[in-house]
């Protein structure tokens, strides 16, 4: 049997490397696919399956994708449940000798997208971790277009379901699973049946390791709430989750992931329990029915101004906290804001014209930011001065600890004001992203490119002056490059300095020294400027990056205002009322609301009704009723009303005399 083709040989040595990935080979302009991925590729992209030949009898099923359109293709593979592993040439093919030498720079899953025309701009991307042990379990979850990175334990009594109300709290896209859990069929079915789009992945076990040490050395882990956690050590299973998750993250994506710093532990016990029945008949993210926004909390929650805002309050809906005294404490900066009118009307006017810091910082450390993600981080930052004054005199605490917390970041803004022209292209690697007067290399560069035909005219007048040849004349051409030409019959007038180059029946042609310095800064002067604006604007990428903290403070108190201020607009707009929360176990609705179902009908529609419960001889109400008499609407009102409280929302009773909702 003849041998493949050396390029062959190379494309299959990779895709060994590679086997349950579609492998994007990058041929040219093209990523190509060949043999099973050329045919899988072709029947789920509906590309042409052509054929290349390969060394053997039969050629090769081969089909391909434009390079600059890879990412809408690449979507639409994860989006039905394919991994893709992106093959980039790692050489410039005009320098290469033999086959241009090429690896494998990515890995996309599910899980670990992070190019924004992938992703949604309201909703994080997680990826889990879930490391088995006996009965209990160690999960880990992150978002790595965000850099957000969290993990607990589970060690209770009825383990499996509290994993299941986990995962139902995070939505993640892929599952990354010890041997043991992989191995657990019928507990991965029950995972498959309640969550039909999730992505699973068993990875070897050895990378799920207990060892805490470089763990310490890389990242800032603390409570969700910033405390120092003591014992570390001795969560074998919530540090193996973390570590797994680590190496699959760094094995797919082959980059620097220094926005993923800080990993928060939580303890499950901080915020109400929802279990995954509640989760999905509540309707608090998405209907039951068809998946969507419409028609849930969530859509009657969010007025958010910001990308950051929408999934920090989707996060919220998820999480509400049982501690009465941080509940109190967002309850008092909502109020604030729907009182004052005037404060947060400016505030909303100002988070309009803030972009995602949180995804645009998290690309910069990740290395593929462009130019306009640049300049949209640079008009996100100018904002934050005007933001930072408004929220000067506010009153309550909340509102104050973000005034004190929000970094303007205007060294960042001003670097990137100074180096990035105003209308950059889309790629980095064609020039013109640089401002004139950033870089005195560069700025000589460009000269050249606008003024080196000036310079040549220039150049001809002052030795035509100098040596009184009138019809010397500069001249090109690509073996000798730039000369002066002089007919013979002004030979005797050549001076000394001029050097022969060429000659020619009537005349000869010469260079100088000022001649070639001009002739080495206006040729090549093109490709030179490209390399040098390239690598100033990853020098800029970088300083950027070494400030990736400072970013992440500000987009949390930016996307911490923006949900804030959506309560209280949400509020105003609704007429809902401050609820007032203790811990004495009491629920007492006066004049409560179905906050979708009146969203729906319109103001004034709902047939407002009040409830009370207590731990004491009120634990249980009884309702009867015929069919469709809302007695299931009754129910989950309660739960909403109660959910909105904790999630630091006003809630929806109508204040009237003195009733309150309580």
């Amino acid at each position: 049997m003849a041998e493949f083709s050396p390029m062959m040989q190379r494309y299959l040595e990779t895709k060994e490397e590679y086997k349950d990935c579609i492998l994007f080979y990058r041929l040219g302009d093209f990523y190509e696919m060949f043999f099973d991925d050329a045919i899988t590729a072709s029947r789920e992209l509906e590309l042409t399956l052509t054929g290349k030949d390969c060394g053997q009898e039969e050629r090769a099923p081969m089909c391909g994708v434009p390079h600059h359109a890879a990412e809408i293709y690449v979507s639409r593979l994860i989006n039905k449940g394919y991994k893709v592993a992106i093959c980039e040439q790692l050489e410039d093919p005009k320098k290469a000798k033999g086959i241009v030498k090429r690896g494998v720079i990515r890995v996309v899953t599910p899980g670990t997208l992070v190019d924004s025309n992938m992703l949604e701009e309201r909703k994080n991307n997680y990826i889990m971790a879930i490391y088995k042990s006996g009965i209990y379990f160690g999960i880990s979850i992150c978002d790595i277009s965000t850099g957000e990175f969290y993990a607990s334990e589970i060690k209770d009594n009825d383990n499996f379901s509290m994993l299941l109300d986990e995962i139902a709290r995070y939505t993640p896209s892929e599952l990354v699973v010890n041997q043991m859990m992989g191995d657990s069929k019928e507990e991965i079915a029950k995972i498959k049946e309640r969550f039909e789009n999730v992505y699973i992945t068993k990875f070897n076990d050895k990378f799920f390791k207990s060892d805490l040490n470089s763990l310490n050395l890389r990242f800032n882990i603390a409570t969700t709430e910033g405390k120092e956690i003591f014992n570390l050590e001795e969560r074998k299973l919530l540090i193996s989750s973390i570590n797994g998750l680590i190496e699959y993250i760094e094995q797919t994506q082959k980059t620097s992931l220094d926005h993923i710093n800080k990993i928060s532990v939580y303890q499950l016990s901080k915020y109400m329990a929802l279990d995954i029945n509640a989760r999905r008949n509540l309707e608090i993210t998405e209907k039951l029915r068809d998946k969507s926004k419409k028609g849930t909390l969530l859509w009657v929650l969010d007025k958010t101004s910001t990308s950051m805002g929408g999934r920090l309050l989707r996060r919220w809906l998820n999480d509400p906290l049982i501690d009465v005294k941080e509940i109190n404490a967002r309850l008092e900066a909502v109020s604030e804001l729907k009182d004052n009118l005037m404060l947060r009307g400016d505030i909303i006017e100002n988070l309009k014209k803030v972009y995602d810091i949180e995804r645009l910082s998290a690309k910069m450390t990740y290395g593929n930011a462009n130019a306009r993600d640049m300049l949209t981080l640079k008009n996100s930052l100018m904002k934050l001065p005007e933001l930072k004054s408004i929220l000067k005199n506010t009153n309550s605490e909340m509102l104050k600890d973000l005034y004190n917390k929000l970094d303007e970041l205007q060294d960042i803004y001003l670097l990137i004001e100074k180096a990035i022209v105003d209308d950059p292209p889309m790629t980095i690697k064609d020039g013109g992203i640089i401002k004139l007067g950033y870089d005195e290399e560069i700025d000589k560069l460009k000269t050249a490119q606008t003024d080196g035909k000036k310079w040549l005219i220039e150049l001809e007048a002052k030795e035509k002056e100098e040596t009184g040849i009138k019809n010397l004349k500069i001249g090109f051409n690509k073996v000798f490059g730039y000369f002066l030409e002089v007919t013979k019959s002004y030979l005797s007038q050549v001076p000394d300095r001029y050097i022969r180059k060429q000659t020619l029946t009537n005349a000869e042609r010469y260079i100088t020294e000022e001649l070639k310095n001009l002739e080495n800064q206006i040729l090549g002067a093109e490709e030179k400027v490209v390399n040098l604006e390239y690598d100033a604007f990853v020098e800029i990428r970088n300083e950027i990056s070494k400030n990736i903290i400072r970013l992440q403070r500000t987009s949390e108190v930016v996307s911490t205002l923006d949900v804030l201020t959506s309560f209280a607009t949400v509020a105003e707009d609704m007429n809902y009322c401050r609820p007032e929360m203790d811990s004495t176990g009491v629920i007492d609705i006066k004049n409560g609301r179905h906050p979708v179902i009146e969203k729906i009908l319109g103001a004034g529609s709902f047939i407002e009704n009040d409830t009370y419960l207590d731990k004491e001889e009120n634990r249980l109400a009884i309702i009867t009723g015929p069919n469709m008499a809302g007695k299931s609407t009754y129910m989950r009102q309660v739960a909403l009303i109660t959910l909105m409280a904790q999630v630091r929302k006003l809630c929806t009773s109508r204040k009237r005399e003195n009733r309150s909702c309580r």
